[in-house]
């Protein structure tokens, strides 16, 4: 398998649905121009992650999955023969969902799937959260690609990681939309090194309201045996500004990392963990604005 290449989006909206639309294929096809071979937007594109207090304005702000919008982004990812994760708010009851629609290069959905972990401590309380985390084979020009995403808080529960991996996701797709510092980016770091994992992040660009860029790539693997020590598993952390960044994955090598390295699953002891299904919080985690 070739080099597998994923065109980071970090790009700012555009002010309505229809113009986000026009801006992110254009997008699309520079993404195509770079050899991409999945392109990737940031957290929420299609309203520019944009909340609204009024309820009956946020649901008029959000769209379907079989909307013009998306359908689409399927068109351009058929003509292109280009894996396409846009993202939306996406109409739902009782509240619309934080949503990313994973499209193949034949313009199919492979999956749909709502942010887990919405900010209840925010407006995102206003967000139904998804209820499952997905992972399917992508199929590419380079070959088949065990895909799985996670949506910006999501990954500071490293349970959401943990999952895709038990899934057997190869590469996760996270759009984001919140400042990415050292200790957000760590935290990648540590999900990309401890599940043997790929991770691609897309944030919006430093001009739009509390984001910086600094959209980052992740390959997993810490080791090469032709190499002494351990290593960064960084690829790729751009700056603030708007573009199209390419990440670069050598699938085969990690594919060979997966299968004689420590971590992942070989040494886990599932039976020790039961204490992580319980819902129970105590003290000094209780928060008045947890939803269940």
């Amino acid at each position: 398998m070739n080099n597998l290449r994923i065109a980071m989006l970090q790009i700012a909206p555009a002010g309505t649905l229809e113009k986000n639309m026009e801006k992110g294929l254009r997008y699309c096809r520079q993404a195509k121009e770079k050899n991409a071979d999945i392109a990737l937007f940031p957290e929420m594109w299609s309203c520019g992650y944009r909340i609204p207090e009024d309820l009956k304005e946020l649901q008029a702000l959000s769209i379907t999955k079989d909307s013009a919008f998306i359908t689409e982004y399927r068109r351009i990812a058929k003509e292109l023969n280009m894996a396409v994760g846009v993202t939306f708010l996406e109409t739902w009851e009782p509240l619309p969902r934080n949503s990313l629609c994973l499209i193949d290069r034949f313009g199919r959905e492979v999956y749909t799937y709502a942010k887990v972990h919405t900010c209840d401590f925010g407006e995102e309380s206003r967000l139904t959260p998804g209820d499952d985390f997905y992972v399917a084979d992508l199929d590419t020009e380079k070959g088949s690609v065990k895909v799985g995403s996670m949506i910006c808080y999501d990954r500071e529960f490293p349970e959401s990681a943990r999952i895709l991996m038990l899934k057997g996701a190869e590469l996760a797709l996270v759009p984001n939309a919140c400042p990415m510092e050292i200790n957000r980016i760590s935290q990648l770091r540590g999900r990309a090194y401890e599940n043997m994992m790929g991770i691609v992040t897309v944030n919006y660009p430093d001009t739009q309201p509390d984001c910086n860029g600094h959209s980052t790539a992740f390959d997993g693997i810490a080791y090469r045996p032709q190499e002494e020590g351990s290593r960064d598993t960084l690829l790729l952390e751009t700056g603030g500004e708007e573009g199209v960044f390419i990440a670069e994955y050598d699938m085969e090598e990690l594919r060979r990392y997966r299968a004689e390295e420590v971590h992942g699953n070989a040494y886990r002891r599932p039976k020790k963990y039961k204490l992580l299904l319980s819902e129970r919080i105590e003290e000094p985690f209780i928060r008045k604005d947890r939803r269940r």
